[in-house]
């Protein structure tokens, strides 16, 4: 039994994308499995039976998470690492380190390690890319969105947008809340571009596109040797000095790094990761998150005291599925920005297609509407009528569904054939999502205790 347990570690450990990196008490590797070789650019021979300062020059005692795990007997959670393999090439790994102990004694020490070389190559040309960016539009005075740009006149979402211009008045923290695709970067953008920062830089950064321990020396820089490899870096807070950052997905954004924003807002003074020295910053924070708030407190995936440091000044964003009175104007817009880009010249939208577009729920919100209105102008020809057989299959099948006016016939009284036509429709719904409430109530744009009632109602 223990031979067949030995052999299936060894296979799990040979399979996962993770990189695992074994030594002894003398530090010598005595496991290096494939995903290690491809990360580290070395065949497992190189490593295997060796001295591990020997095979990796520039690490030593002191910055090698392995051997410092196999000194102190204590784990290394989520520690960034630069180094070099023996052909001089740059790895950047996240590392999760751990002594290996038996009898209180330590044997030996394990590395579980992830690739983020490419990662980190792309965030610093992100971080470069936003300041050339900024400093482009402060030559040209191009500004990307401002409130002009926000289309709706839906009663909720003009109120939103108003508490939003009032906003820009002040140099507050805002959290933004708003599902995915309701338009919280275009919010933000205005909010900045309206206020007295607007000559200064705007950079926004996604918090759940990096790592946390990378993430963390994107905002605030990095001192030479804060950890392995590391090199004196600029971060996010002090490029964006004096204008905004944004802060999208906040929600991401794990307890230590939480806390150390809370700092920043409290002190307004940033250090860098291994710094000693505080440096002043004044910078607008504007957060957004496509999750409510409330319940991340509760589920404790956002500090308390945090979320009233930067919900100053809160702005709610409508879905789509309740602003449906926009959905016209929204097409309207859309369909003119790509007849420019692609050079058509639809002139107008099928009726249907805007009915059709009101009864859906709009998971997606007007990211979503976007998308599908781009690939439709994109199939219909020039001086056409956008209709449904432009739009994908997947468009037609989710969005397009229910025909009432062909399938029905008025059954007795007006209010017999409203019921017949709801059952029917529920029926539909549940026969295509194989019974699921949930589902089925998302399908027909009402909440499950809605769709509840009514199956009670109609007995199905």
């Amino acid at each position: 039994m223990k031979e067949y347990i030995d052999d299936l570690l060894y296979t799990i450990m040979e399979s996962i994308d993770e990189g695992i990196h074994v030594i002894d008490k003398d530090g010598r590797t005595i496991f290096y499995n494939k995903a290690m070789e491809k990360m580290e650019g070395m065949d497992r021979e190189e490593v295997l039976n060796k001295k591990l300062l020997n095979v990796f020059p520039t690490l030593d005692k002191d910055t090698s998470t392995l051997l410092k795990a196999l000194e102190k007997g204590q784990a290394i959670k989520e520690r960034p690492q630069i180094y070099y393999n023996n052909q001089n090439k740059e790895i950047t790994t996240i590392n999760n380190t751990i002594p290996i102990i038996k009898d209180k004694a330590i044997m030996g020490a394990i590395e579980i390690a992830r690739n983020i070389t490419k990662i980190k190559e792309l965030s610093a040309e992100v971080v470069q890319l936003q300041r050339k960016l900024q400093e482009r539009n402060d030559k040209t005075m191009k500004k990307k969105f401002t409130f002009d740009s926000i289309i709706g006149h839906s009663e909720n979402f003009i109120k939103s947008i108003e508490y939003a211009k009032g906003a820009s008045n002040y140099s507050s923290s805002v959290l933004i809340y708003g599902e995915t695709g309701t338009g919280k970067e275009l919010v933000a953008q205005s909010i900045h571009y309206g206020s007295r920062r607007a000559d200064k830089p705007f950079i926004g950064q996604n918090c759940a596109a990096i790592p946390e321990s990378l993430l963390e020396s994107i905002l605030f820089g990095t001192e030479k040797g804060s950890f392995t490899g590391a090199m004196r870096k600029v971060g996010l807070f002090e490029h964006a000095n004096g204008g905004t950052l944004f802060l999208d997905e906040i929600n991401s954004m794990g307890e230590k790094l939480q806390s150390k924003l809370l700092r920043v807002l409290q002190e307004k003074t940033i250090r860098r990761v291994g710094g000693l020295k505080d440096i002043v910053v004044d910078v607008r924070i504007i957060a957004s998150t496509n999750e409510e708030p409330y319940k991340m407190i509760e589920e404790k995936r956002l500090r308390k005291d945090l979320f009233y440091r930067i919900n100053v000044m809160p702005v709610n964003l409508p879905p789509l599925r309740e602003r449906t009175e926009d959905i016209e104007i929204l097409v309207e817009h859309f369909i003119d920005k790509y007849n420019r880009k692609s050079n058509v010249k639809i002139k107008k939208v099928d009726k249907d297609i805007i009915r059709y577009f009101k009864k859906y729920n709009w998971p997606g919100n007007i990211r979503e509407l976007e998308n599908y209105i781009h690939g439709a102008v994109n199939v219909a020809s020039e001086d056409e009528i956008l209709k449904k057989e432009h739009f994908s299959p997947h468009v037609n099948t989710n969005v397009f569904k229910f025909h009432p006016e062909s399938k029905y016939k008025l059954k007795g009284t007006l209010s017999d054939t409203l019921m017949a036509i709801e059952k029917e429709m529920i029926r539909e719904a549940l026969d295509l999502n194989k019974g699921n409430i949930s589902k089925s109530a998302n399908y027909l744009g009402i909440k499950r205790q809605t769709l509840q009632h009514k199956l009670k109602k109609y007995k199905m």
